[in-house]
Formats: structure tokens, sequence, C-alpha cells
């Protein structure tokens, strides 16, 4: 039986114009004339884009395709207004990962950081995404950096996210994302007990055959991403190769910063 090939799962926030140029995170705010290019340049190379639900038999090694997973955080409004129309003309669909207590709100989680509120998808909106064959993800239920949590409410978090969507929605809810892609061990156990199938993270490289579906690793697109450096990340080893070369790194500086100073 032949070994598939890494499946890669890009990583997005907001796509929206172009807020101030001093604004934290303006990284992460990909104009939508920029997302629809690097989607159709996508489709014309051959490949598929997936919501985490339709690409789980891929990864899982049940089916073989070209297919790139889609993901966008948080749920926010433009999303749906601007890469949503892009989606369904191209035939792909996507996964948008929902904050289950701040539906209709606003991403107040980065208000310390300096950034303005944003518009979230309310429940009309997130009906609205799915009718048009997008999926409907878990993101917790406050957007909390686990790191920071103890184990009872990391748990509250997980599993109240997808208990209260399912509820909201009545849908299953199987796709889950980590807050900030940060995570410990044994909160991949809780989201396993919760019940999701797949769980994603900010680890950057294509997910390998035999990977945990509960750790994903995704391919962040920030808005300085080139189009042709994109289609390498995706198409190529490149980012495997980069990560792998991180992981040989790391124990290499440890032991200089160690090293008493001369």
């Amino acid at each position: 039986m032949s070994r598939r090939a890494p499946i890669p799962i890009l990583s997005y926030h907001q796509t929206d114009g172009a807020p101030p140029g001093r604004l934290p995170h303006r990284s992460f705010v990909l104009p939508p004339a920029r997302f629809a290019r690097q989607m159709r340049a996508l489709r014309r190379l051959g490949w598929t884009g997936l919501s985490m639900r339709e690409l789980e038999p891929y990864l899982r090694g049940e089916r073989q395709g070209k297919v790139v997973g889609i993901t966008l955080d948080d749920g926010y409004l433009n999303n749906l207004q601007h890469a949503m129309p892009v989606l369904r003309e191209l035939g792909f669909t996507a996964t948008s990962f929902v904050v289950s207590q701040r539906i209709g709100a606003s991403n107040d989680w980065d208000a310390g950081k300096g950034i303005p509120g944003v518009p979230l998808m309310d429940a009309v909106q997130l009906r609205a995404w799915m009718d048009a064959g997008m999926e409907v993800g878990a993101h917790t239920r406050h957007h909390v950096d686990l790191l920071t949590c103890d184990e009872e409410r990391a748990r509250e978090e997980i599993a109240g996210s997808k208990q209260e969507l399912e509820q909201l929605l009545g849908c299953e809810v199987r796709s889950f994302c980590f807050p900030y892609g940060r995570y410990r061990e044994p909160h991949v156990e809780m989201a396993r007990q919760a019940g999701f199938a797949t769980a994603t993270t900010s680890e950057s490289e294509r997910a390998a055959e035999g990977c945990d579906l509960l750790c994903l690793p995704r391919i962040s697109v920030l808005r300085d991403s080139s189009l042709p450096m994109l289609l390498a990340r995706v198409a190529t080893g490149y980012e495997d190769w980069r990560r792998s070369l991180g992981r040989q790194a790391r124990p290499l500086l440890r032991s200089w910063r160690a090293q008493p100073a001369p």
C-alpha cells in the first residue's frame, strides 16, 4: 500500500481591507483580493480546498487526492462576506473556528493588545455559512490561552464549546482549534474525550501520514505571504524541511545559551 503524501492545512484569520499601518496583528488581516488569488491559484494547479470535516477521510488514509485544508479562525463576519463567495465559486469548503460565548459579538480577547473590535458572525450568519456548504468548528468558549488555565477550566472551555455550538446550530461539531495554537498533551486528551474528530494547532508543517488527528499542524497564511512562497509551502516539502530544521536546531541553541560567558 502506497504512503499518502503530506496534507497541507492552511490557517487564515480575517479577510478584509488593510487596517492602519502600525496596528498590532495587522499581518493576520488578508485583503479579499489576495485571498481570492490564492484560492484560484490552488484550483488552477489542481488542488481542492476542503473543510476539516471533509478532510478527515484523507487524513485517515481512506481517500487519496490533491487536497488542502482551509481553516479560518475566530468566526469573523468578514469571512462570510469576502471568503465564502470565493470558496463557493471554486467548489471549495472551509472551516470557521468559532468562540461559542462570543457569537454575534467581537474579538474582545484582543482588546488589551490595542486591536480594535471586529464583528463576529451571529447565529443567523453561522447558519448561512453552513448552508453554503461550510463547516463550523469550535475554538473554546472564550478564546482562552489554555496554557494559563487549570485542568477544570481547560476542560470546560474545550468540551463546553462543542456542547454550546451543537445546541445552537443543531448539528454535530467535529473540529476543534486550540486558541493561539498553544496546548499541552492533556489538552489533546481533553479534545479527544470531548468527542472531537480533529484538532488543529499553529505548528507549521504539513500533516504527515500517521500523525495524531487531535494535534494537527497548519500553515499560517499572513498578509506578507507571497503567492509563490505559499504554493511552495503547500506543494513541496519546504515547510516540512523548515520545521525539521527548527527541531534539530533547538537542542544546539539551548546548549549554546547554557555556555558560560567568556
